[in-house]
């Protein structure tokens, strides 16, 4: 408080000094803490041309921010209320090149130093003076955002008028202010849409260095920073905006929109309709990188807790085959595979469905949805019934035949099921590597999203294609024989057990039973609720704030609160009350948690994230969490 109230009297001295030195055609200074203002003219008199050139001066203090017309994810624009005025009217603002800021995730548009916001007027009565008053409202922003507001007034006397001292400093701002591009060498090709991802491909002479993008109406949605690849030596610029799940409010395509391209001191400003992408795969190596990537982490997930239970199916299917033929062995373990591979591409075209709808997407949300689960407690009771041997469930022939010593066998059909449904019971899982080609295909188009989702199921489904490979491993399993009994009655209580546990899930969901707290073996950790907006003020005040992304129906989030979380020194740390440790649960859906994990490129769980005064954007940590990363990450960020 003391040294706010000696920046406001150091900035009363400057204002005074800048009052006593006033100049014709400019304002008194306003001044505050923040900076100060005033408003000036081109001309020191009206002269006898109808129009006014005028401009609103800001020169704010080191650190310190202010806001474009259209702010991006916090913040709103300067308004000005010209009530007050006489002998000028309709008055039209414009405004300078704007620049990025980012803190905590948050993208912002604004201006830091200083800007001039061009003012254009139209004298009432030419030759005449001119009163001009103007009621500022503005948010200033460095550590923390402050409402500022400004009163400035200027009297323009008639006659004849001279250029004013602040003339330079309205022109040079002036020039900044986007216009077609032509005289700076800029144009739009085309604009473009393929699902929430925004392309826009500009040119350049001389070249791009390092353009930006910013996209109106806000409305359209809350795009991301972009991206850009540089082409034919930086004559070709193309520009990718990926909008966050849930925040558009319709197809991008046929929209009309506002692009602003920024290079340096270049810009240019153009409105477009959106037009429709072609669907096809990027042609660099990016993508070749992103399927070896999700072939690793579909076969990792075979070894992810979540997959635990489907070891029912697998391991009776494998015992099955005992003493078999090896062509039926060999066909049978290829259905079940296609069945897996089958199932990742229902997913991929879900996925590319909800996409186009301005849903969100992302990995295992099904689980938020309580018919689906109704129906998967369901089958999984049954199932565990029937090994029980409780009741016997005579399956369609399709599925099912006799085959010779009159034990009954999967057909093709049979086998490829028992790997669909082995797929939907991995989904509340996530694993090295799973998380990162989901996030690359959900970020781009149909055809990325498909060839990614296939070869994640080639992945998990590469264990049954070696058997198929080499199906001696499984003649030389046990013959079926009495003992498969006891090993039926085990697996039906792993499948009893899974369907309890998503019974608790769908009860906790449909407000049936409150939700449970976990302890773990540490000192308990108090969690705040997730608020994305309080991260960039906790970070502000010199805090380290840590973000765990959770559900009840993902298994790898308990695996990582057990092991890492809740115990030994990390939970010590979060527990200490130097670390702000948030929560965000997305048992159910949530439009805001998607869009937090889309920021990061991410679209499951588990996720976390670590921030700190070293860390404003965020520390992602992976989906396996480890005490000596959780503890770097937190020691990193401070």
């Amino acid at each position: 408080m003391v040294l706010r109230m000696l920046a406001v009297m150091v900035a009363g001295l400057v204002g005074l000094s800048g009052a006593l030195a006033a100049e014709p055609g400019a304002s008194d200074w306003s001044v505050n803490e923040t900076g100060r203002v005033r408003l000036i003219a081109a001309t020191t008199a009206t002269g006898s041309d109808a129009q006014l050139r005028l401009g609103l001066q800001f020169q704010l203090q080191p650190g310190w921010k202010m806001y474009w017309r259209t702010p991006g994810d916090a913040g709103y624009p300067p308004k000005i209320d010209w009530s007050g005025t006489d002998n000028a009217e309709g008055p039209v603002l414009s405004w300078p090149a704007p620049k990025r800021f980012e803190l905590a995730g948050l993208q912002n548009f604004g201006y830091a130093g200083e800007v001039v916001l061009p003012v254009a007027m139209t004298l009432a009565r030419p030759g005449q003076p001119a009163r001009l008053r103007a009621a500022i409202e503005y948010l200033a922003c460095e550590k923390i955002c402050v409402p500022m507001n400004a009163q400035v007034s200027l009297d323009l006397p008639a006659g004849t008028g001279q250029p004013s001292a602040a003339i330079h400093d309205l022109s040079r701002f002036a020039a900044l202010v986007p216009g077609d591009g032509a005289r700076h060498g800029i144009g739009i090709d085309k604009v473009t849409a393929l699902g929430d991802t925004l392309f826009v491909t500009a040119r350049a002479n001389p070249g791009f260095q390092s353009p930006d993008l910013f996209v109106e109406p806000a409305e359209l949605g809350a795009f991301g920073a972009p991206k850009v690849r540089l082409e034919q030596g930086g004559a070709v610029a193309v520009i990718e905006l990926v909008a966050a799940p849930g925040s558009a409010t319709g197809p991008l395509v046929g929209a009309g929109v506002t692009v602003t391209v920024v290079d340096g001191l270049r810009s240019m400003e153009a409105e477009r309709v959106i037009g429709a992408a072609e669907a096809g795969l990027p042609d660099n190596a990016s993508l070749v990188a992103m399927l070896g990537i999700a072939l690793l982490g579909g076969l990792i997930l075979n070894l992810m807790p979540c997959v635990l239970p489907v070891l029912s199916i697998k391991v009776l299917g494998a015992i099955g085959h005992g003493g078999a033929e090896r062509t039926h062995i060999r066909a049978a373990f290829l259905a079940s595979a296609a069945g897996i591979v089958v199932s990742f591409l229902g997913l991929a075209g879900a996925a590319v469905a909800l996409k186009l709808a301005g849903a969100s997407v992302g990995w295992g949300i099904q689980f938020q949805q309580p018919v689906f689960l109704a129906v998967m407690v369901a089958l999984l009771l049954a199932f565990a019934a029937n090994l029980w041997g409780w009741f016997d469930i005579r399956l369609p022939s399709v599925l099912m035949n006799v085959g010779a010593g009159g034990q009954p066998h999967h057909t093709l059909a049979g086998h490829f099921l028992s790997g669909a449904f082995a797929t939907l019971l991995a989904t509340p899982c996530s694993a090295p590597f799973l998380g990162t080609a989901i996030g690359f295909a959900l970020a781009r188009g149909p055809a990325e999203i498909m060839v990614i989702f296939a070869m994640l199921g080639t992945g998990m489904a590469a264990p049954y294609l070696l058997v198929a490979a080499w199906p001696e491993a499984a003649r030389r399993l046990p013959r079926p024989g009495r003992w498969m009994v006891t090993v039926k009655k085990a697996m039906g209580v792993a499948l009893a057990a899974t369907a309890l546990w998503l019974g608790g899930i769908l009860a906790t969901q449909t407000g049936w039973l409150a939700p449970t707290r976990e302890s773990g073996a540490g000192p308990a950790v108090r969690w705040e609720s997730f608020d994305e907006t309080a991260i960039a003020a906790h970070v502000a005040a010199g805090r380290v704030v840590f973000v765990d992304v959770t559900a009840d129906w993902c298994i790898t989030c308990k695996v990582n609160k057990a092991a890492v979380l809740d115990r030994g020194e990390v939970a010590a740390r979060l527990a200490g009350g130097t670390i702000v440790a948030m929560r965000a649960d997305w048992t159910k859906p949530d439009q805001a948690i998607a869009r937090y994990l889309a920021s990061f490129g991410r679209y499951g769980i588990p996720f976390n994230a670590v921030y700190g005064p070293k860390a404003t954007a965020g520390i992602a940590l992976p989906e396996l969490l480890s005490e000596a990363e959780v503890l770097g990450a937190l020691d990193r960020a401070r």
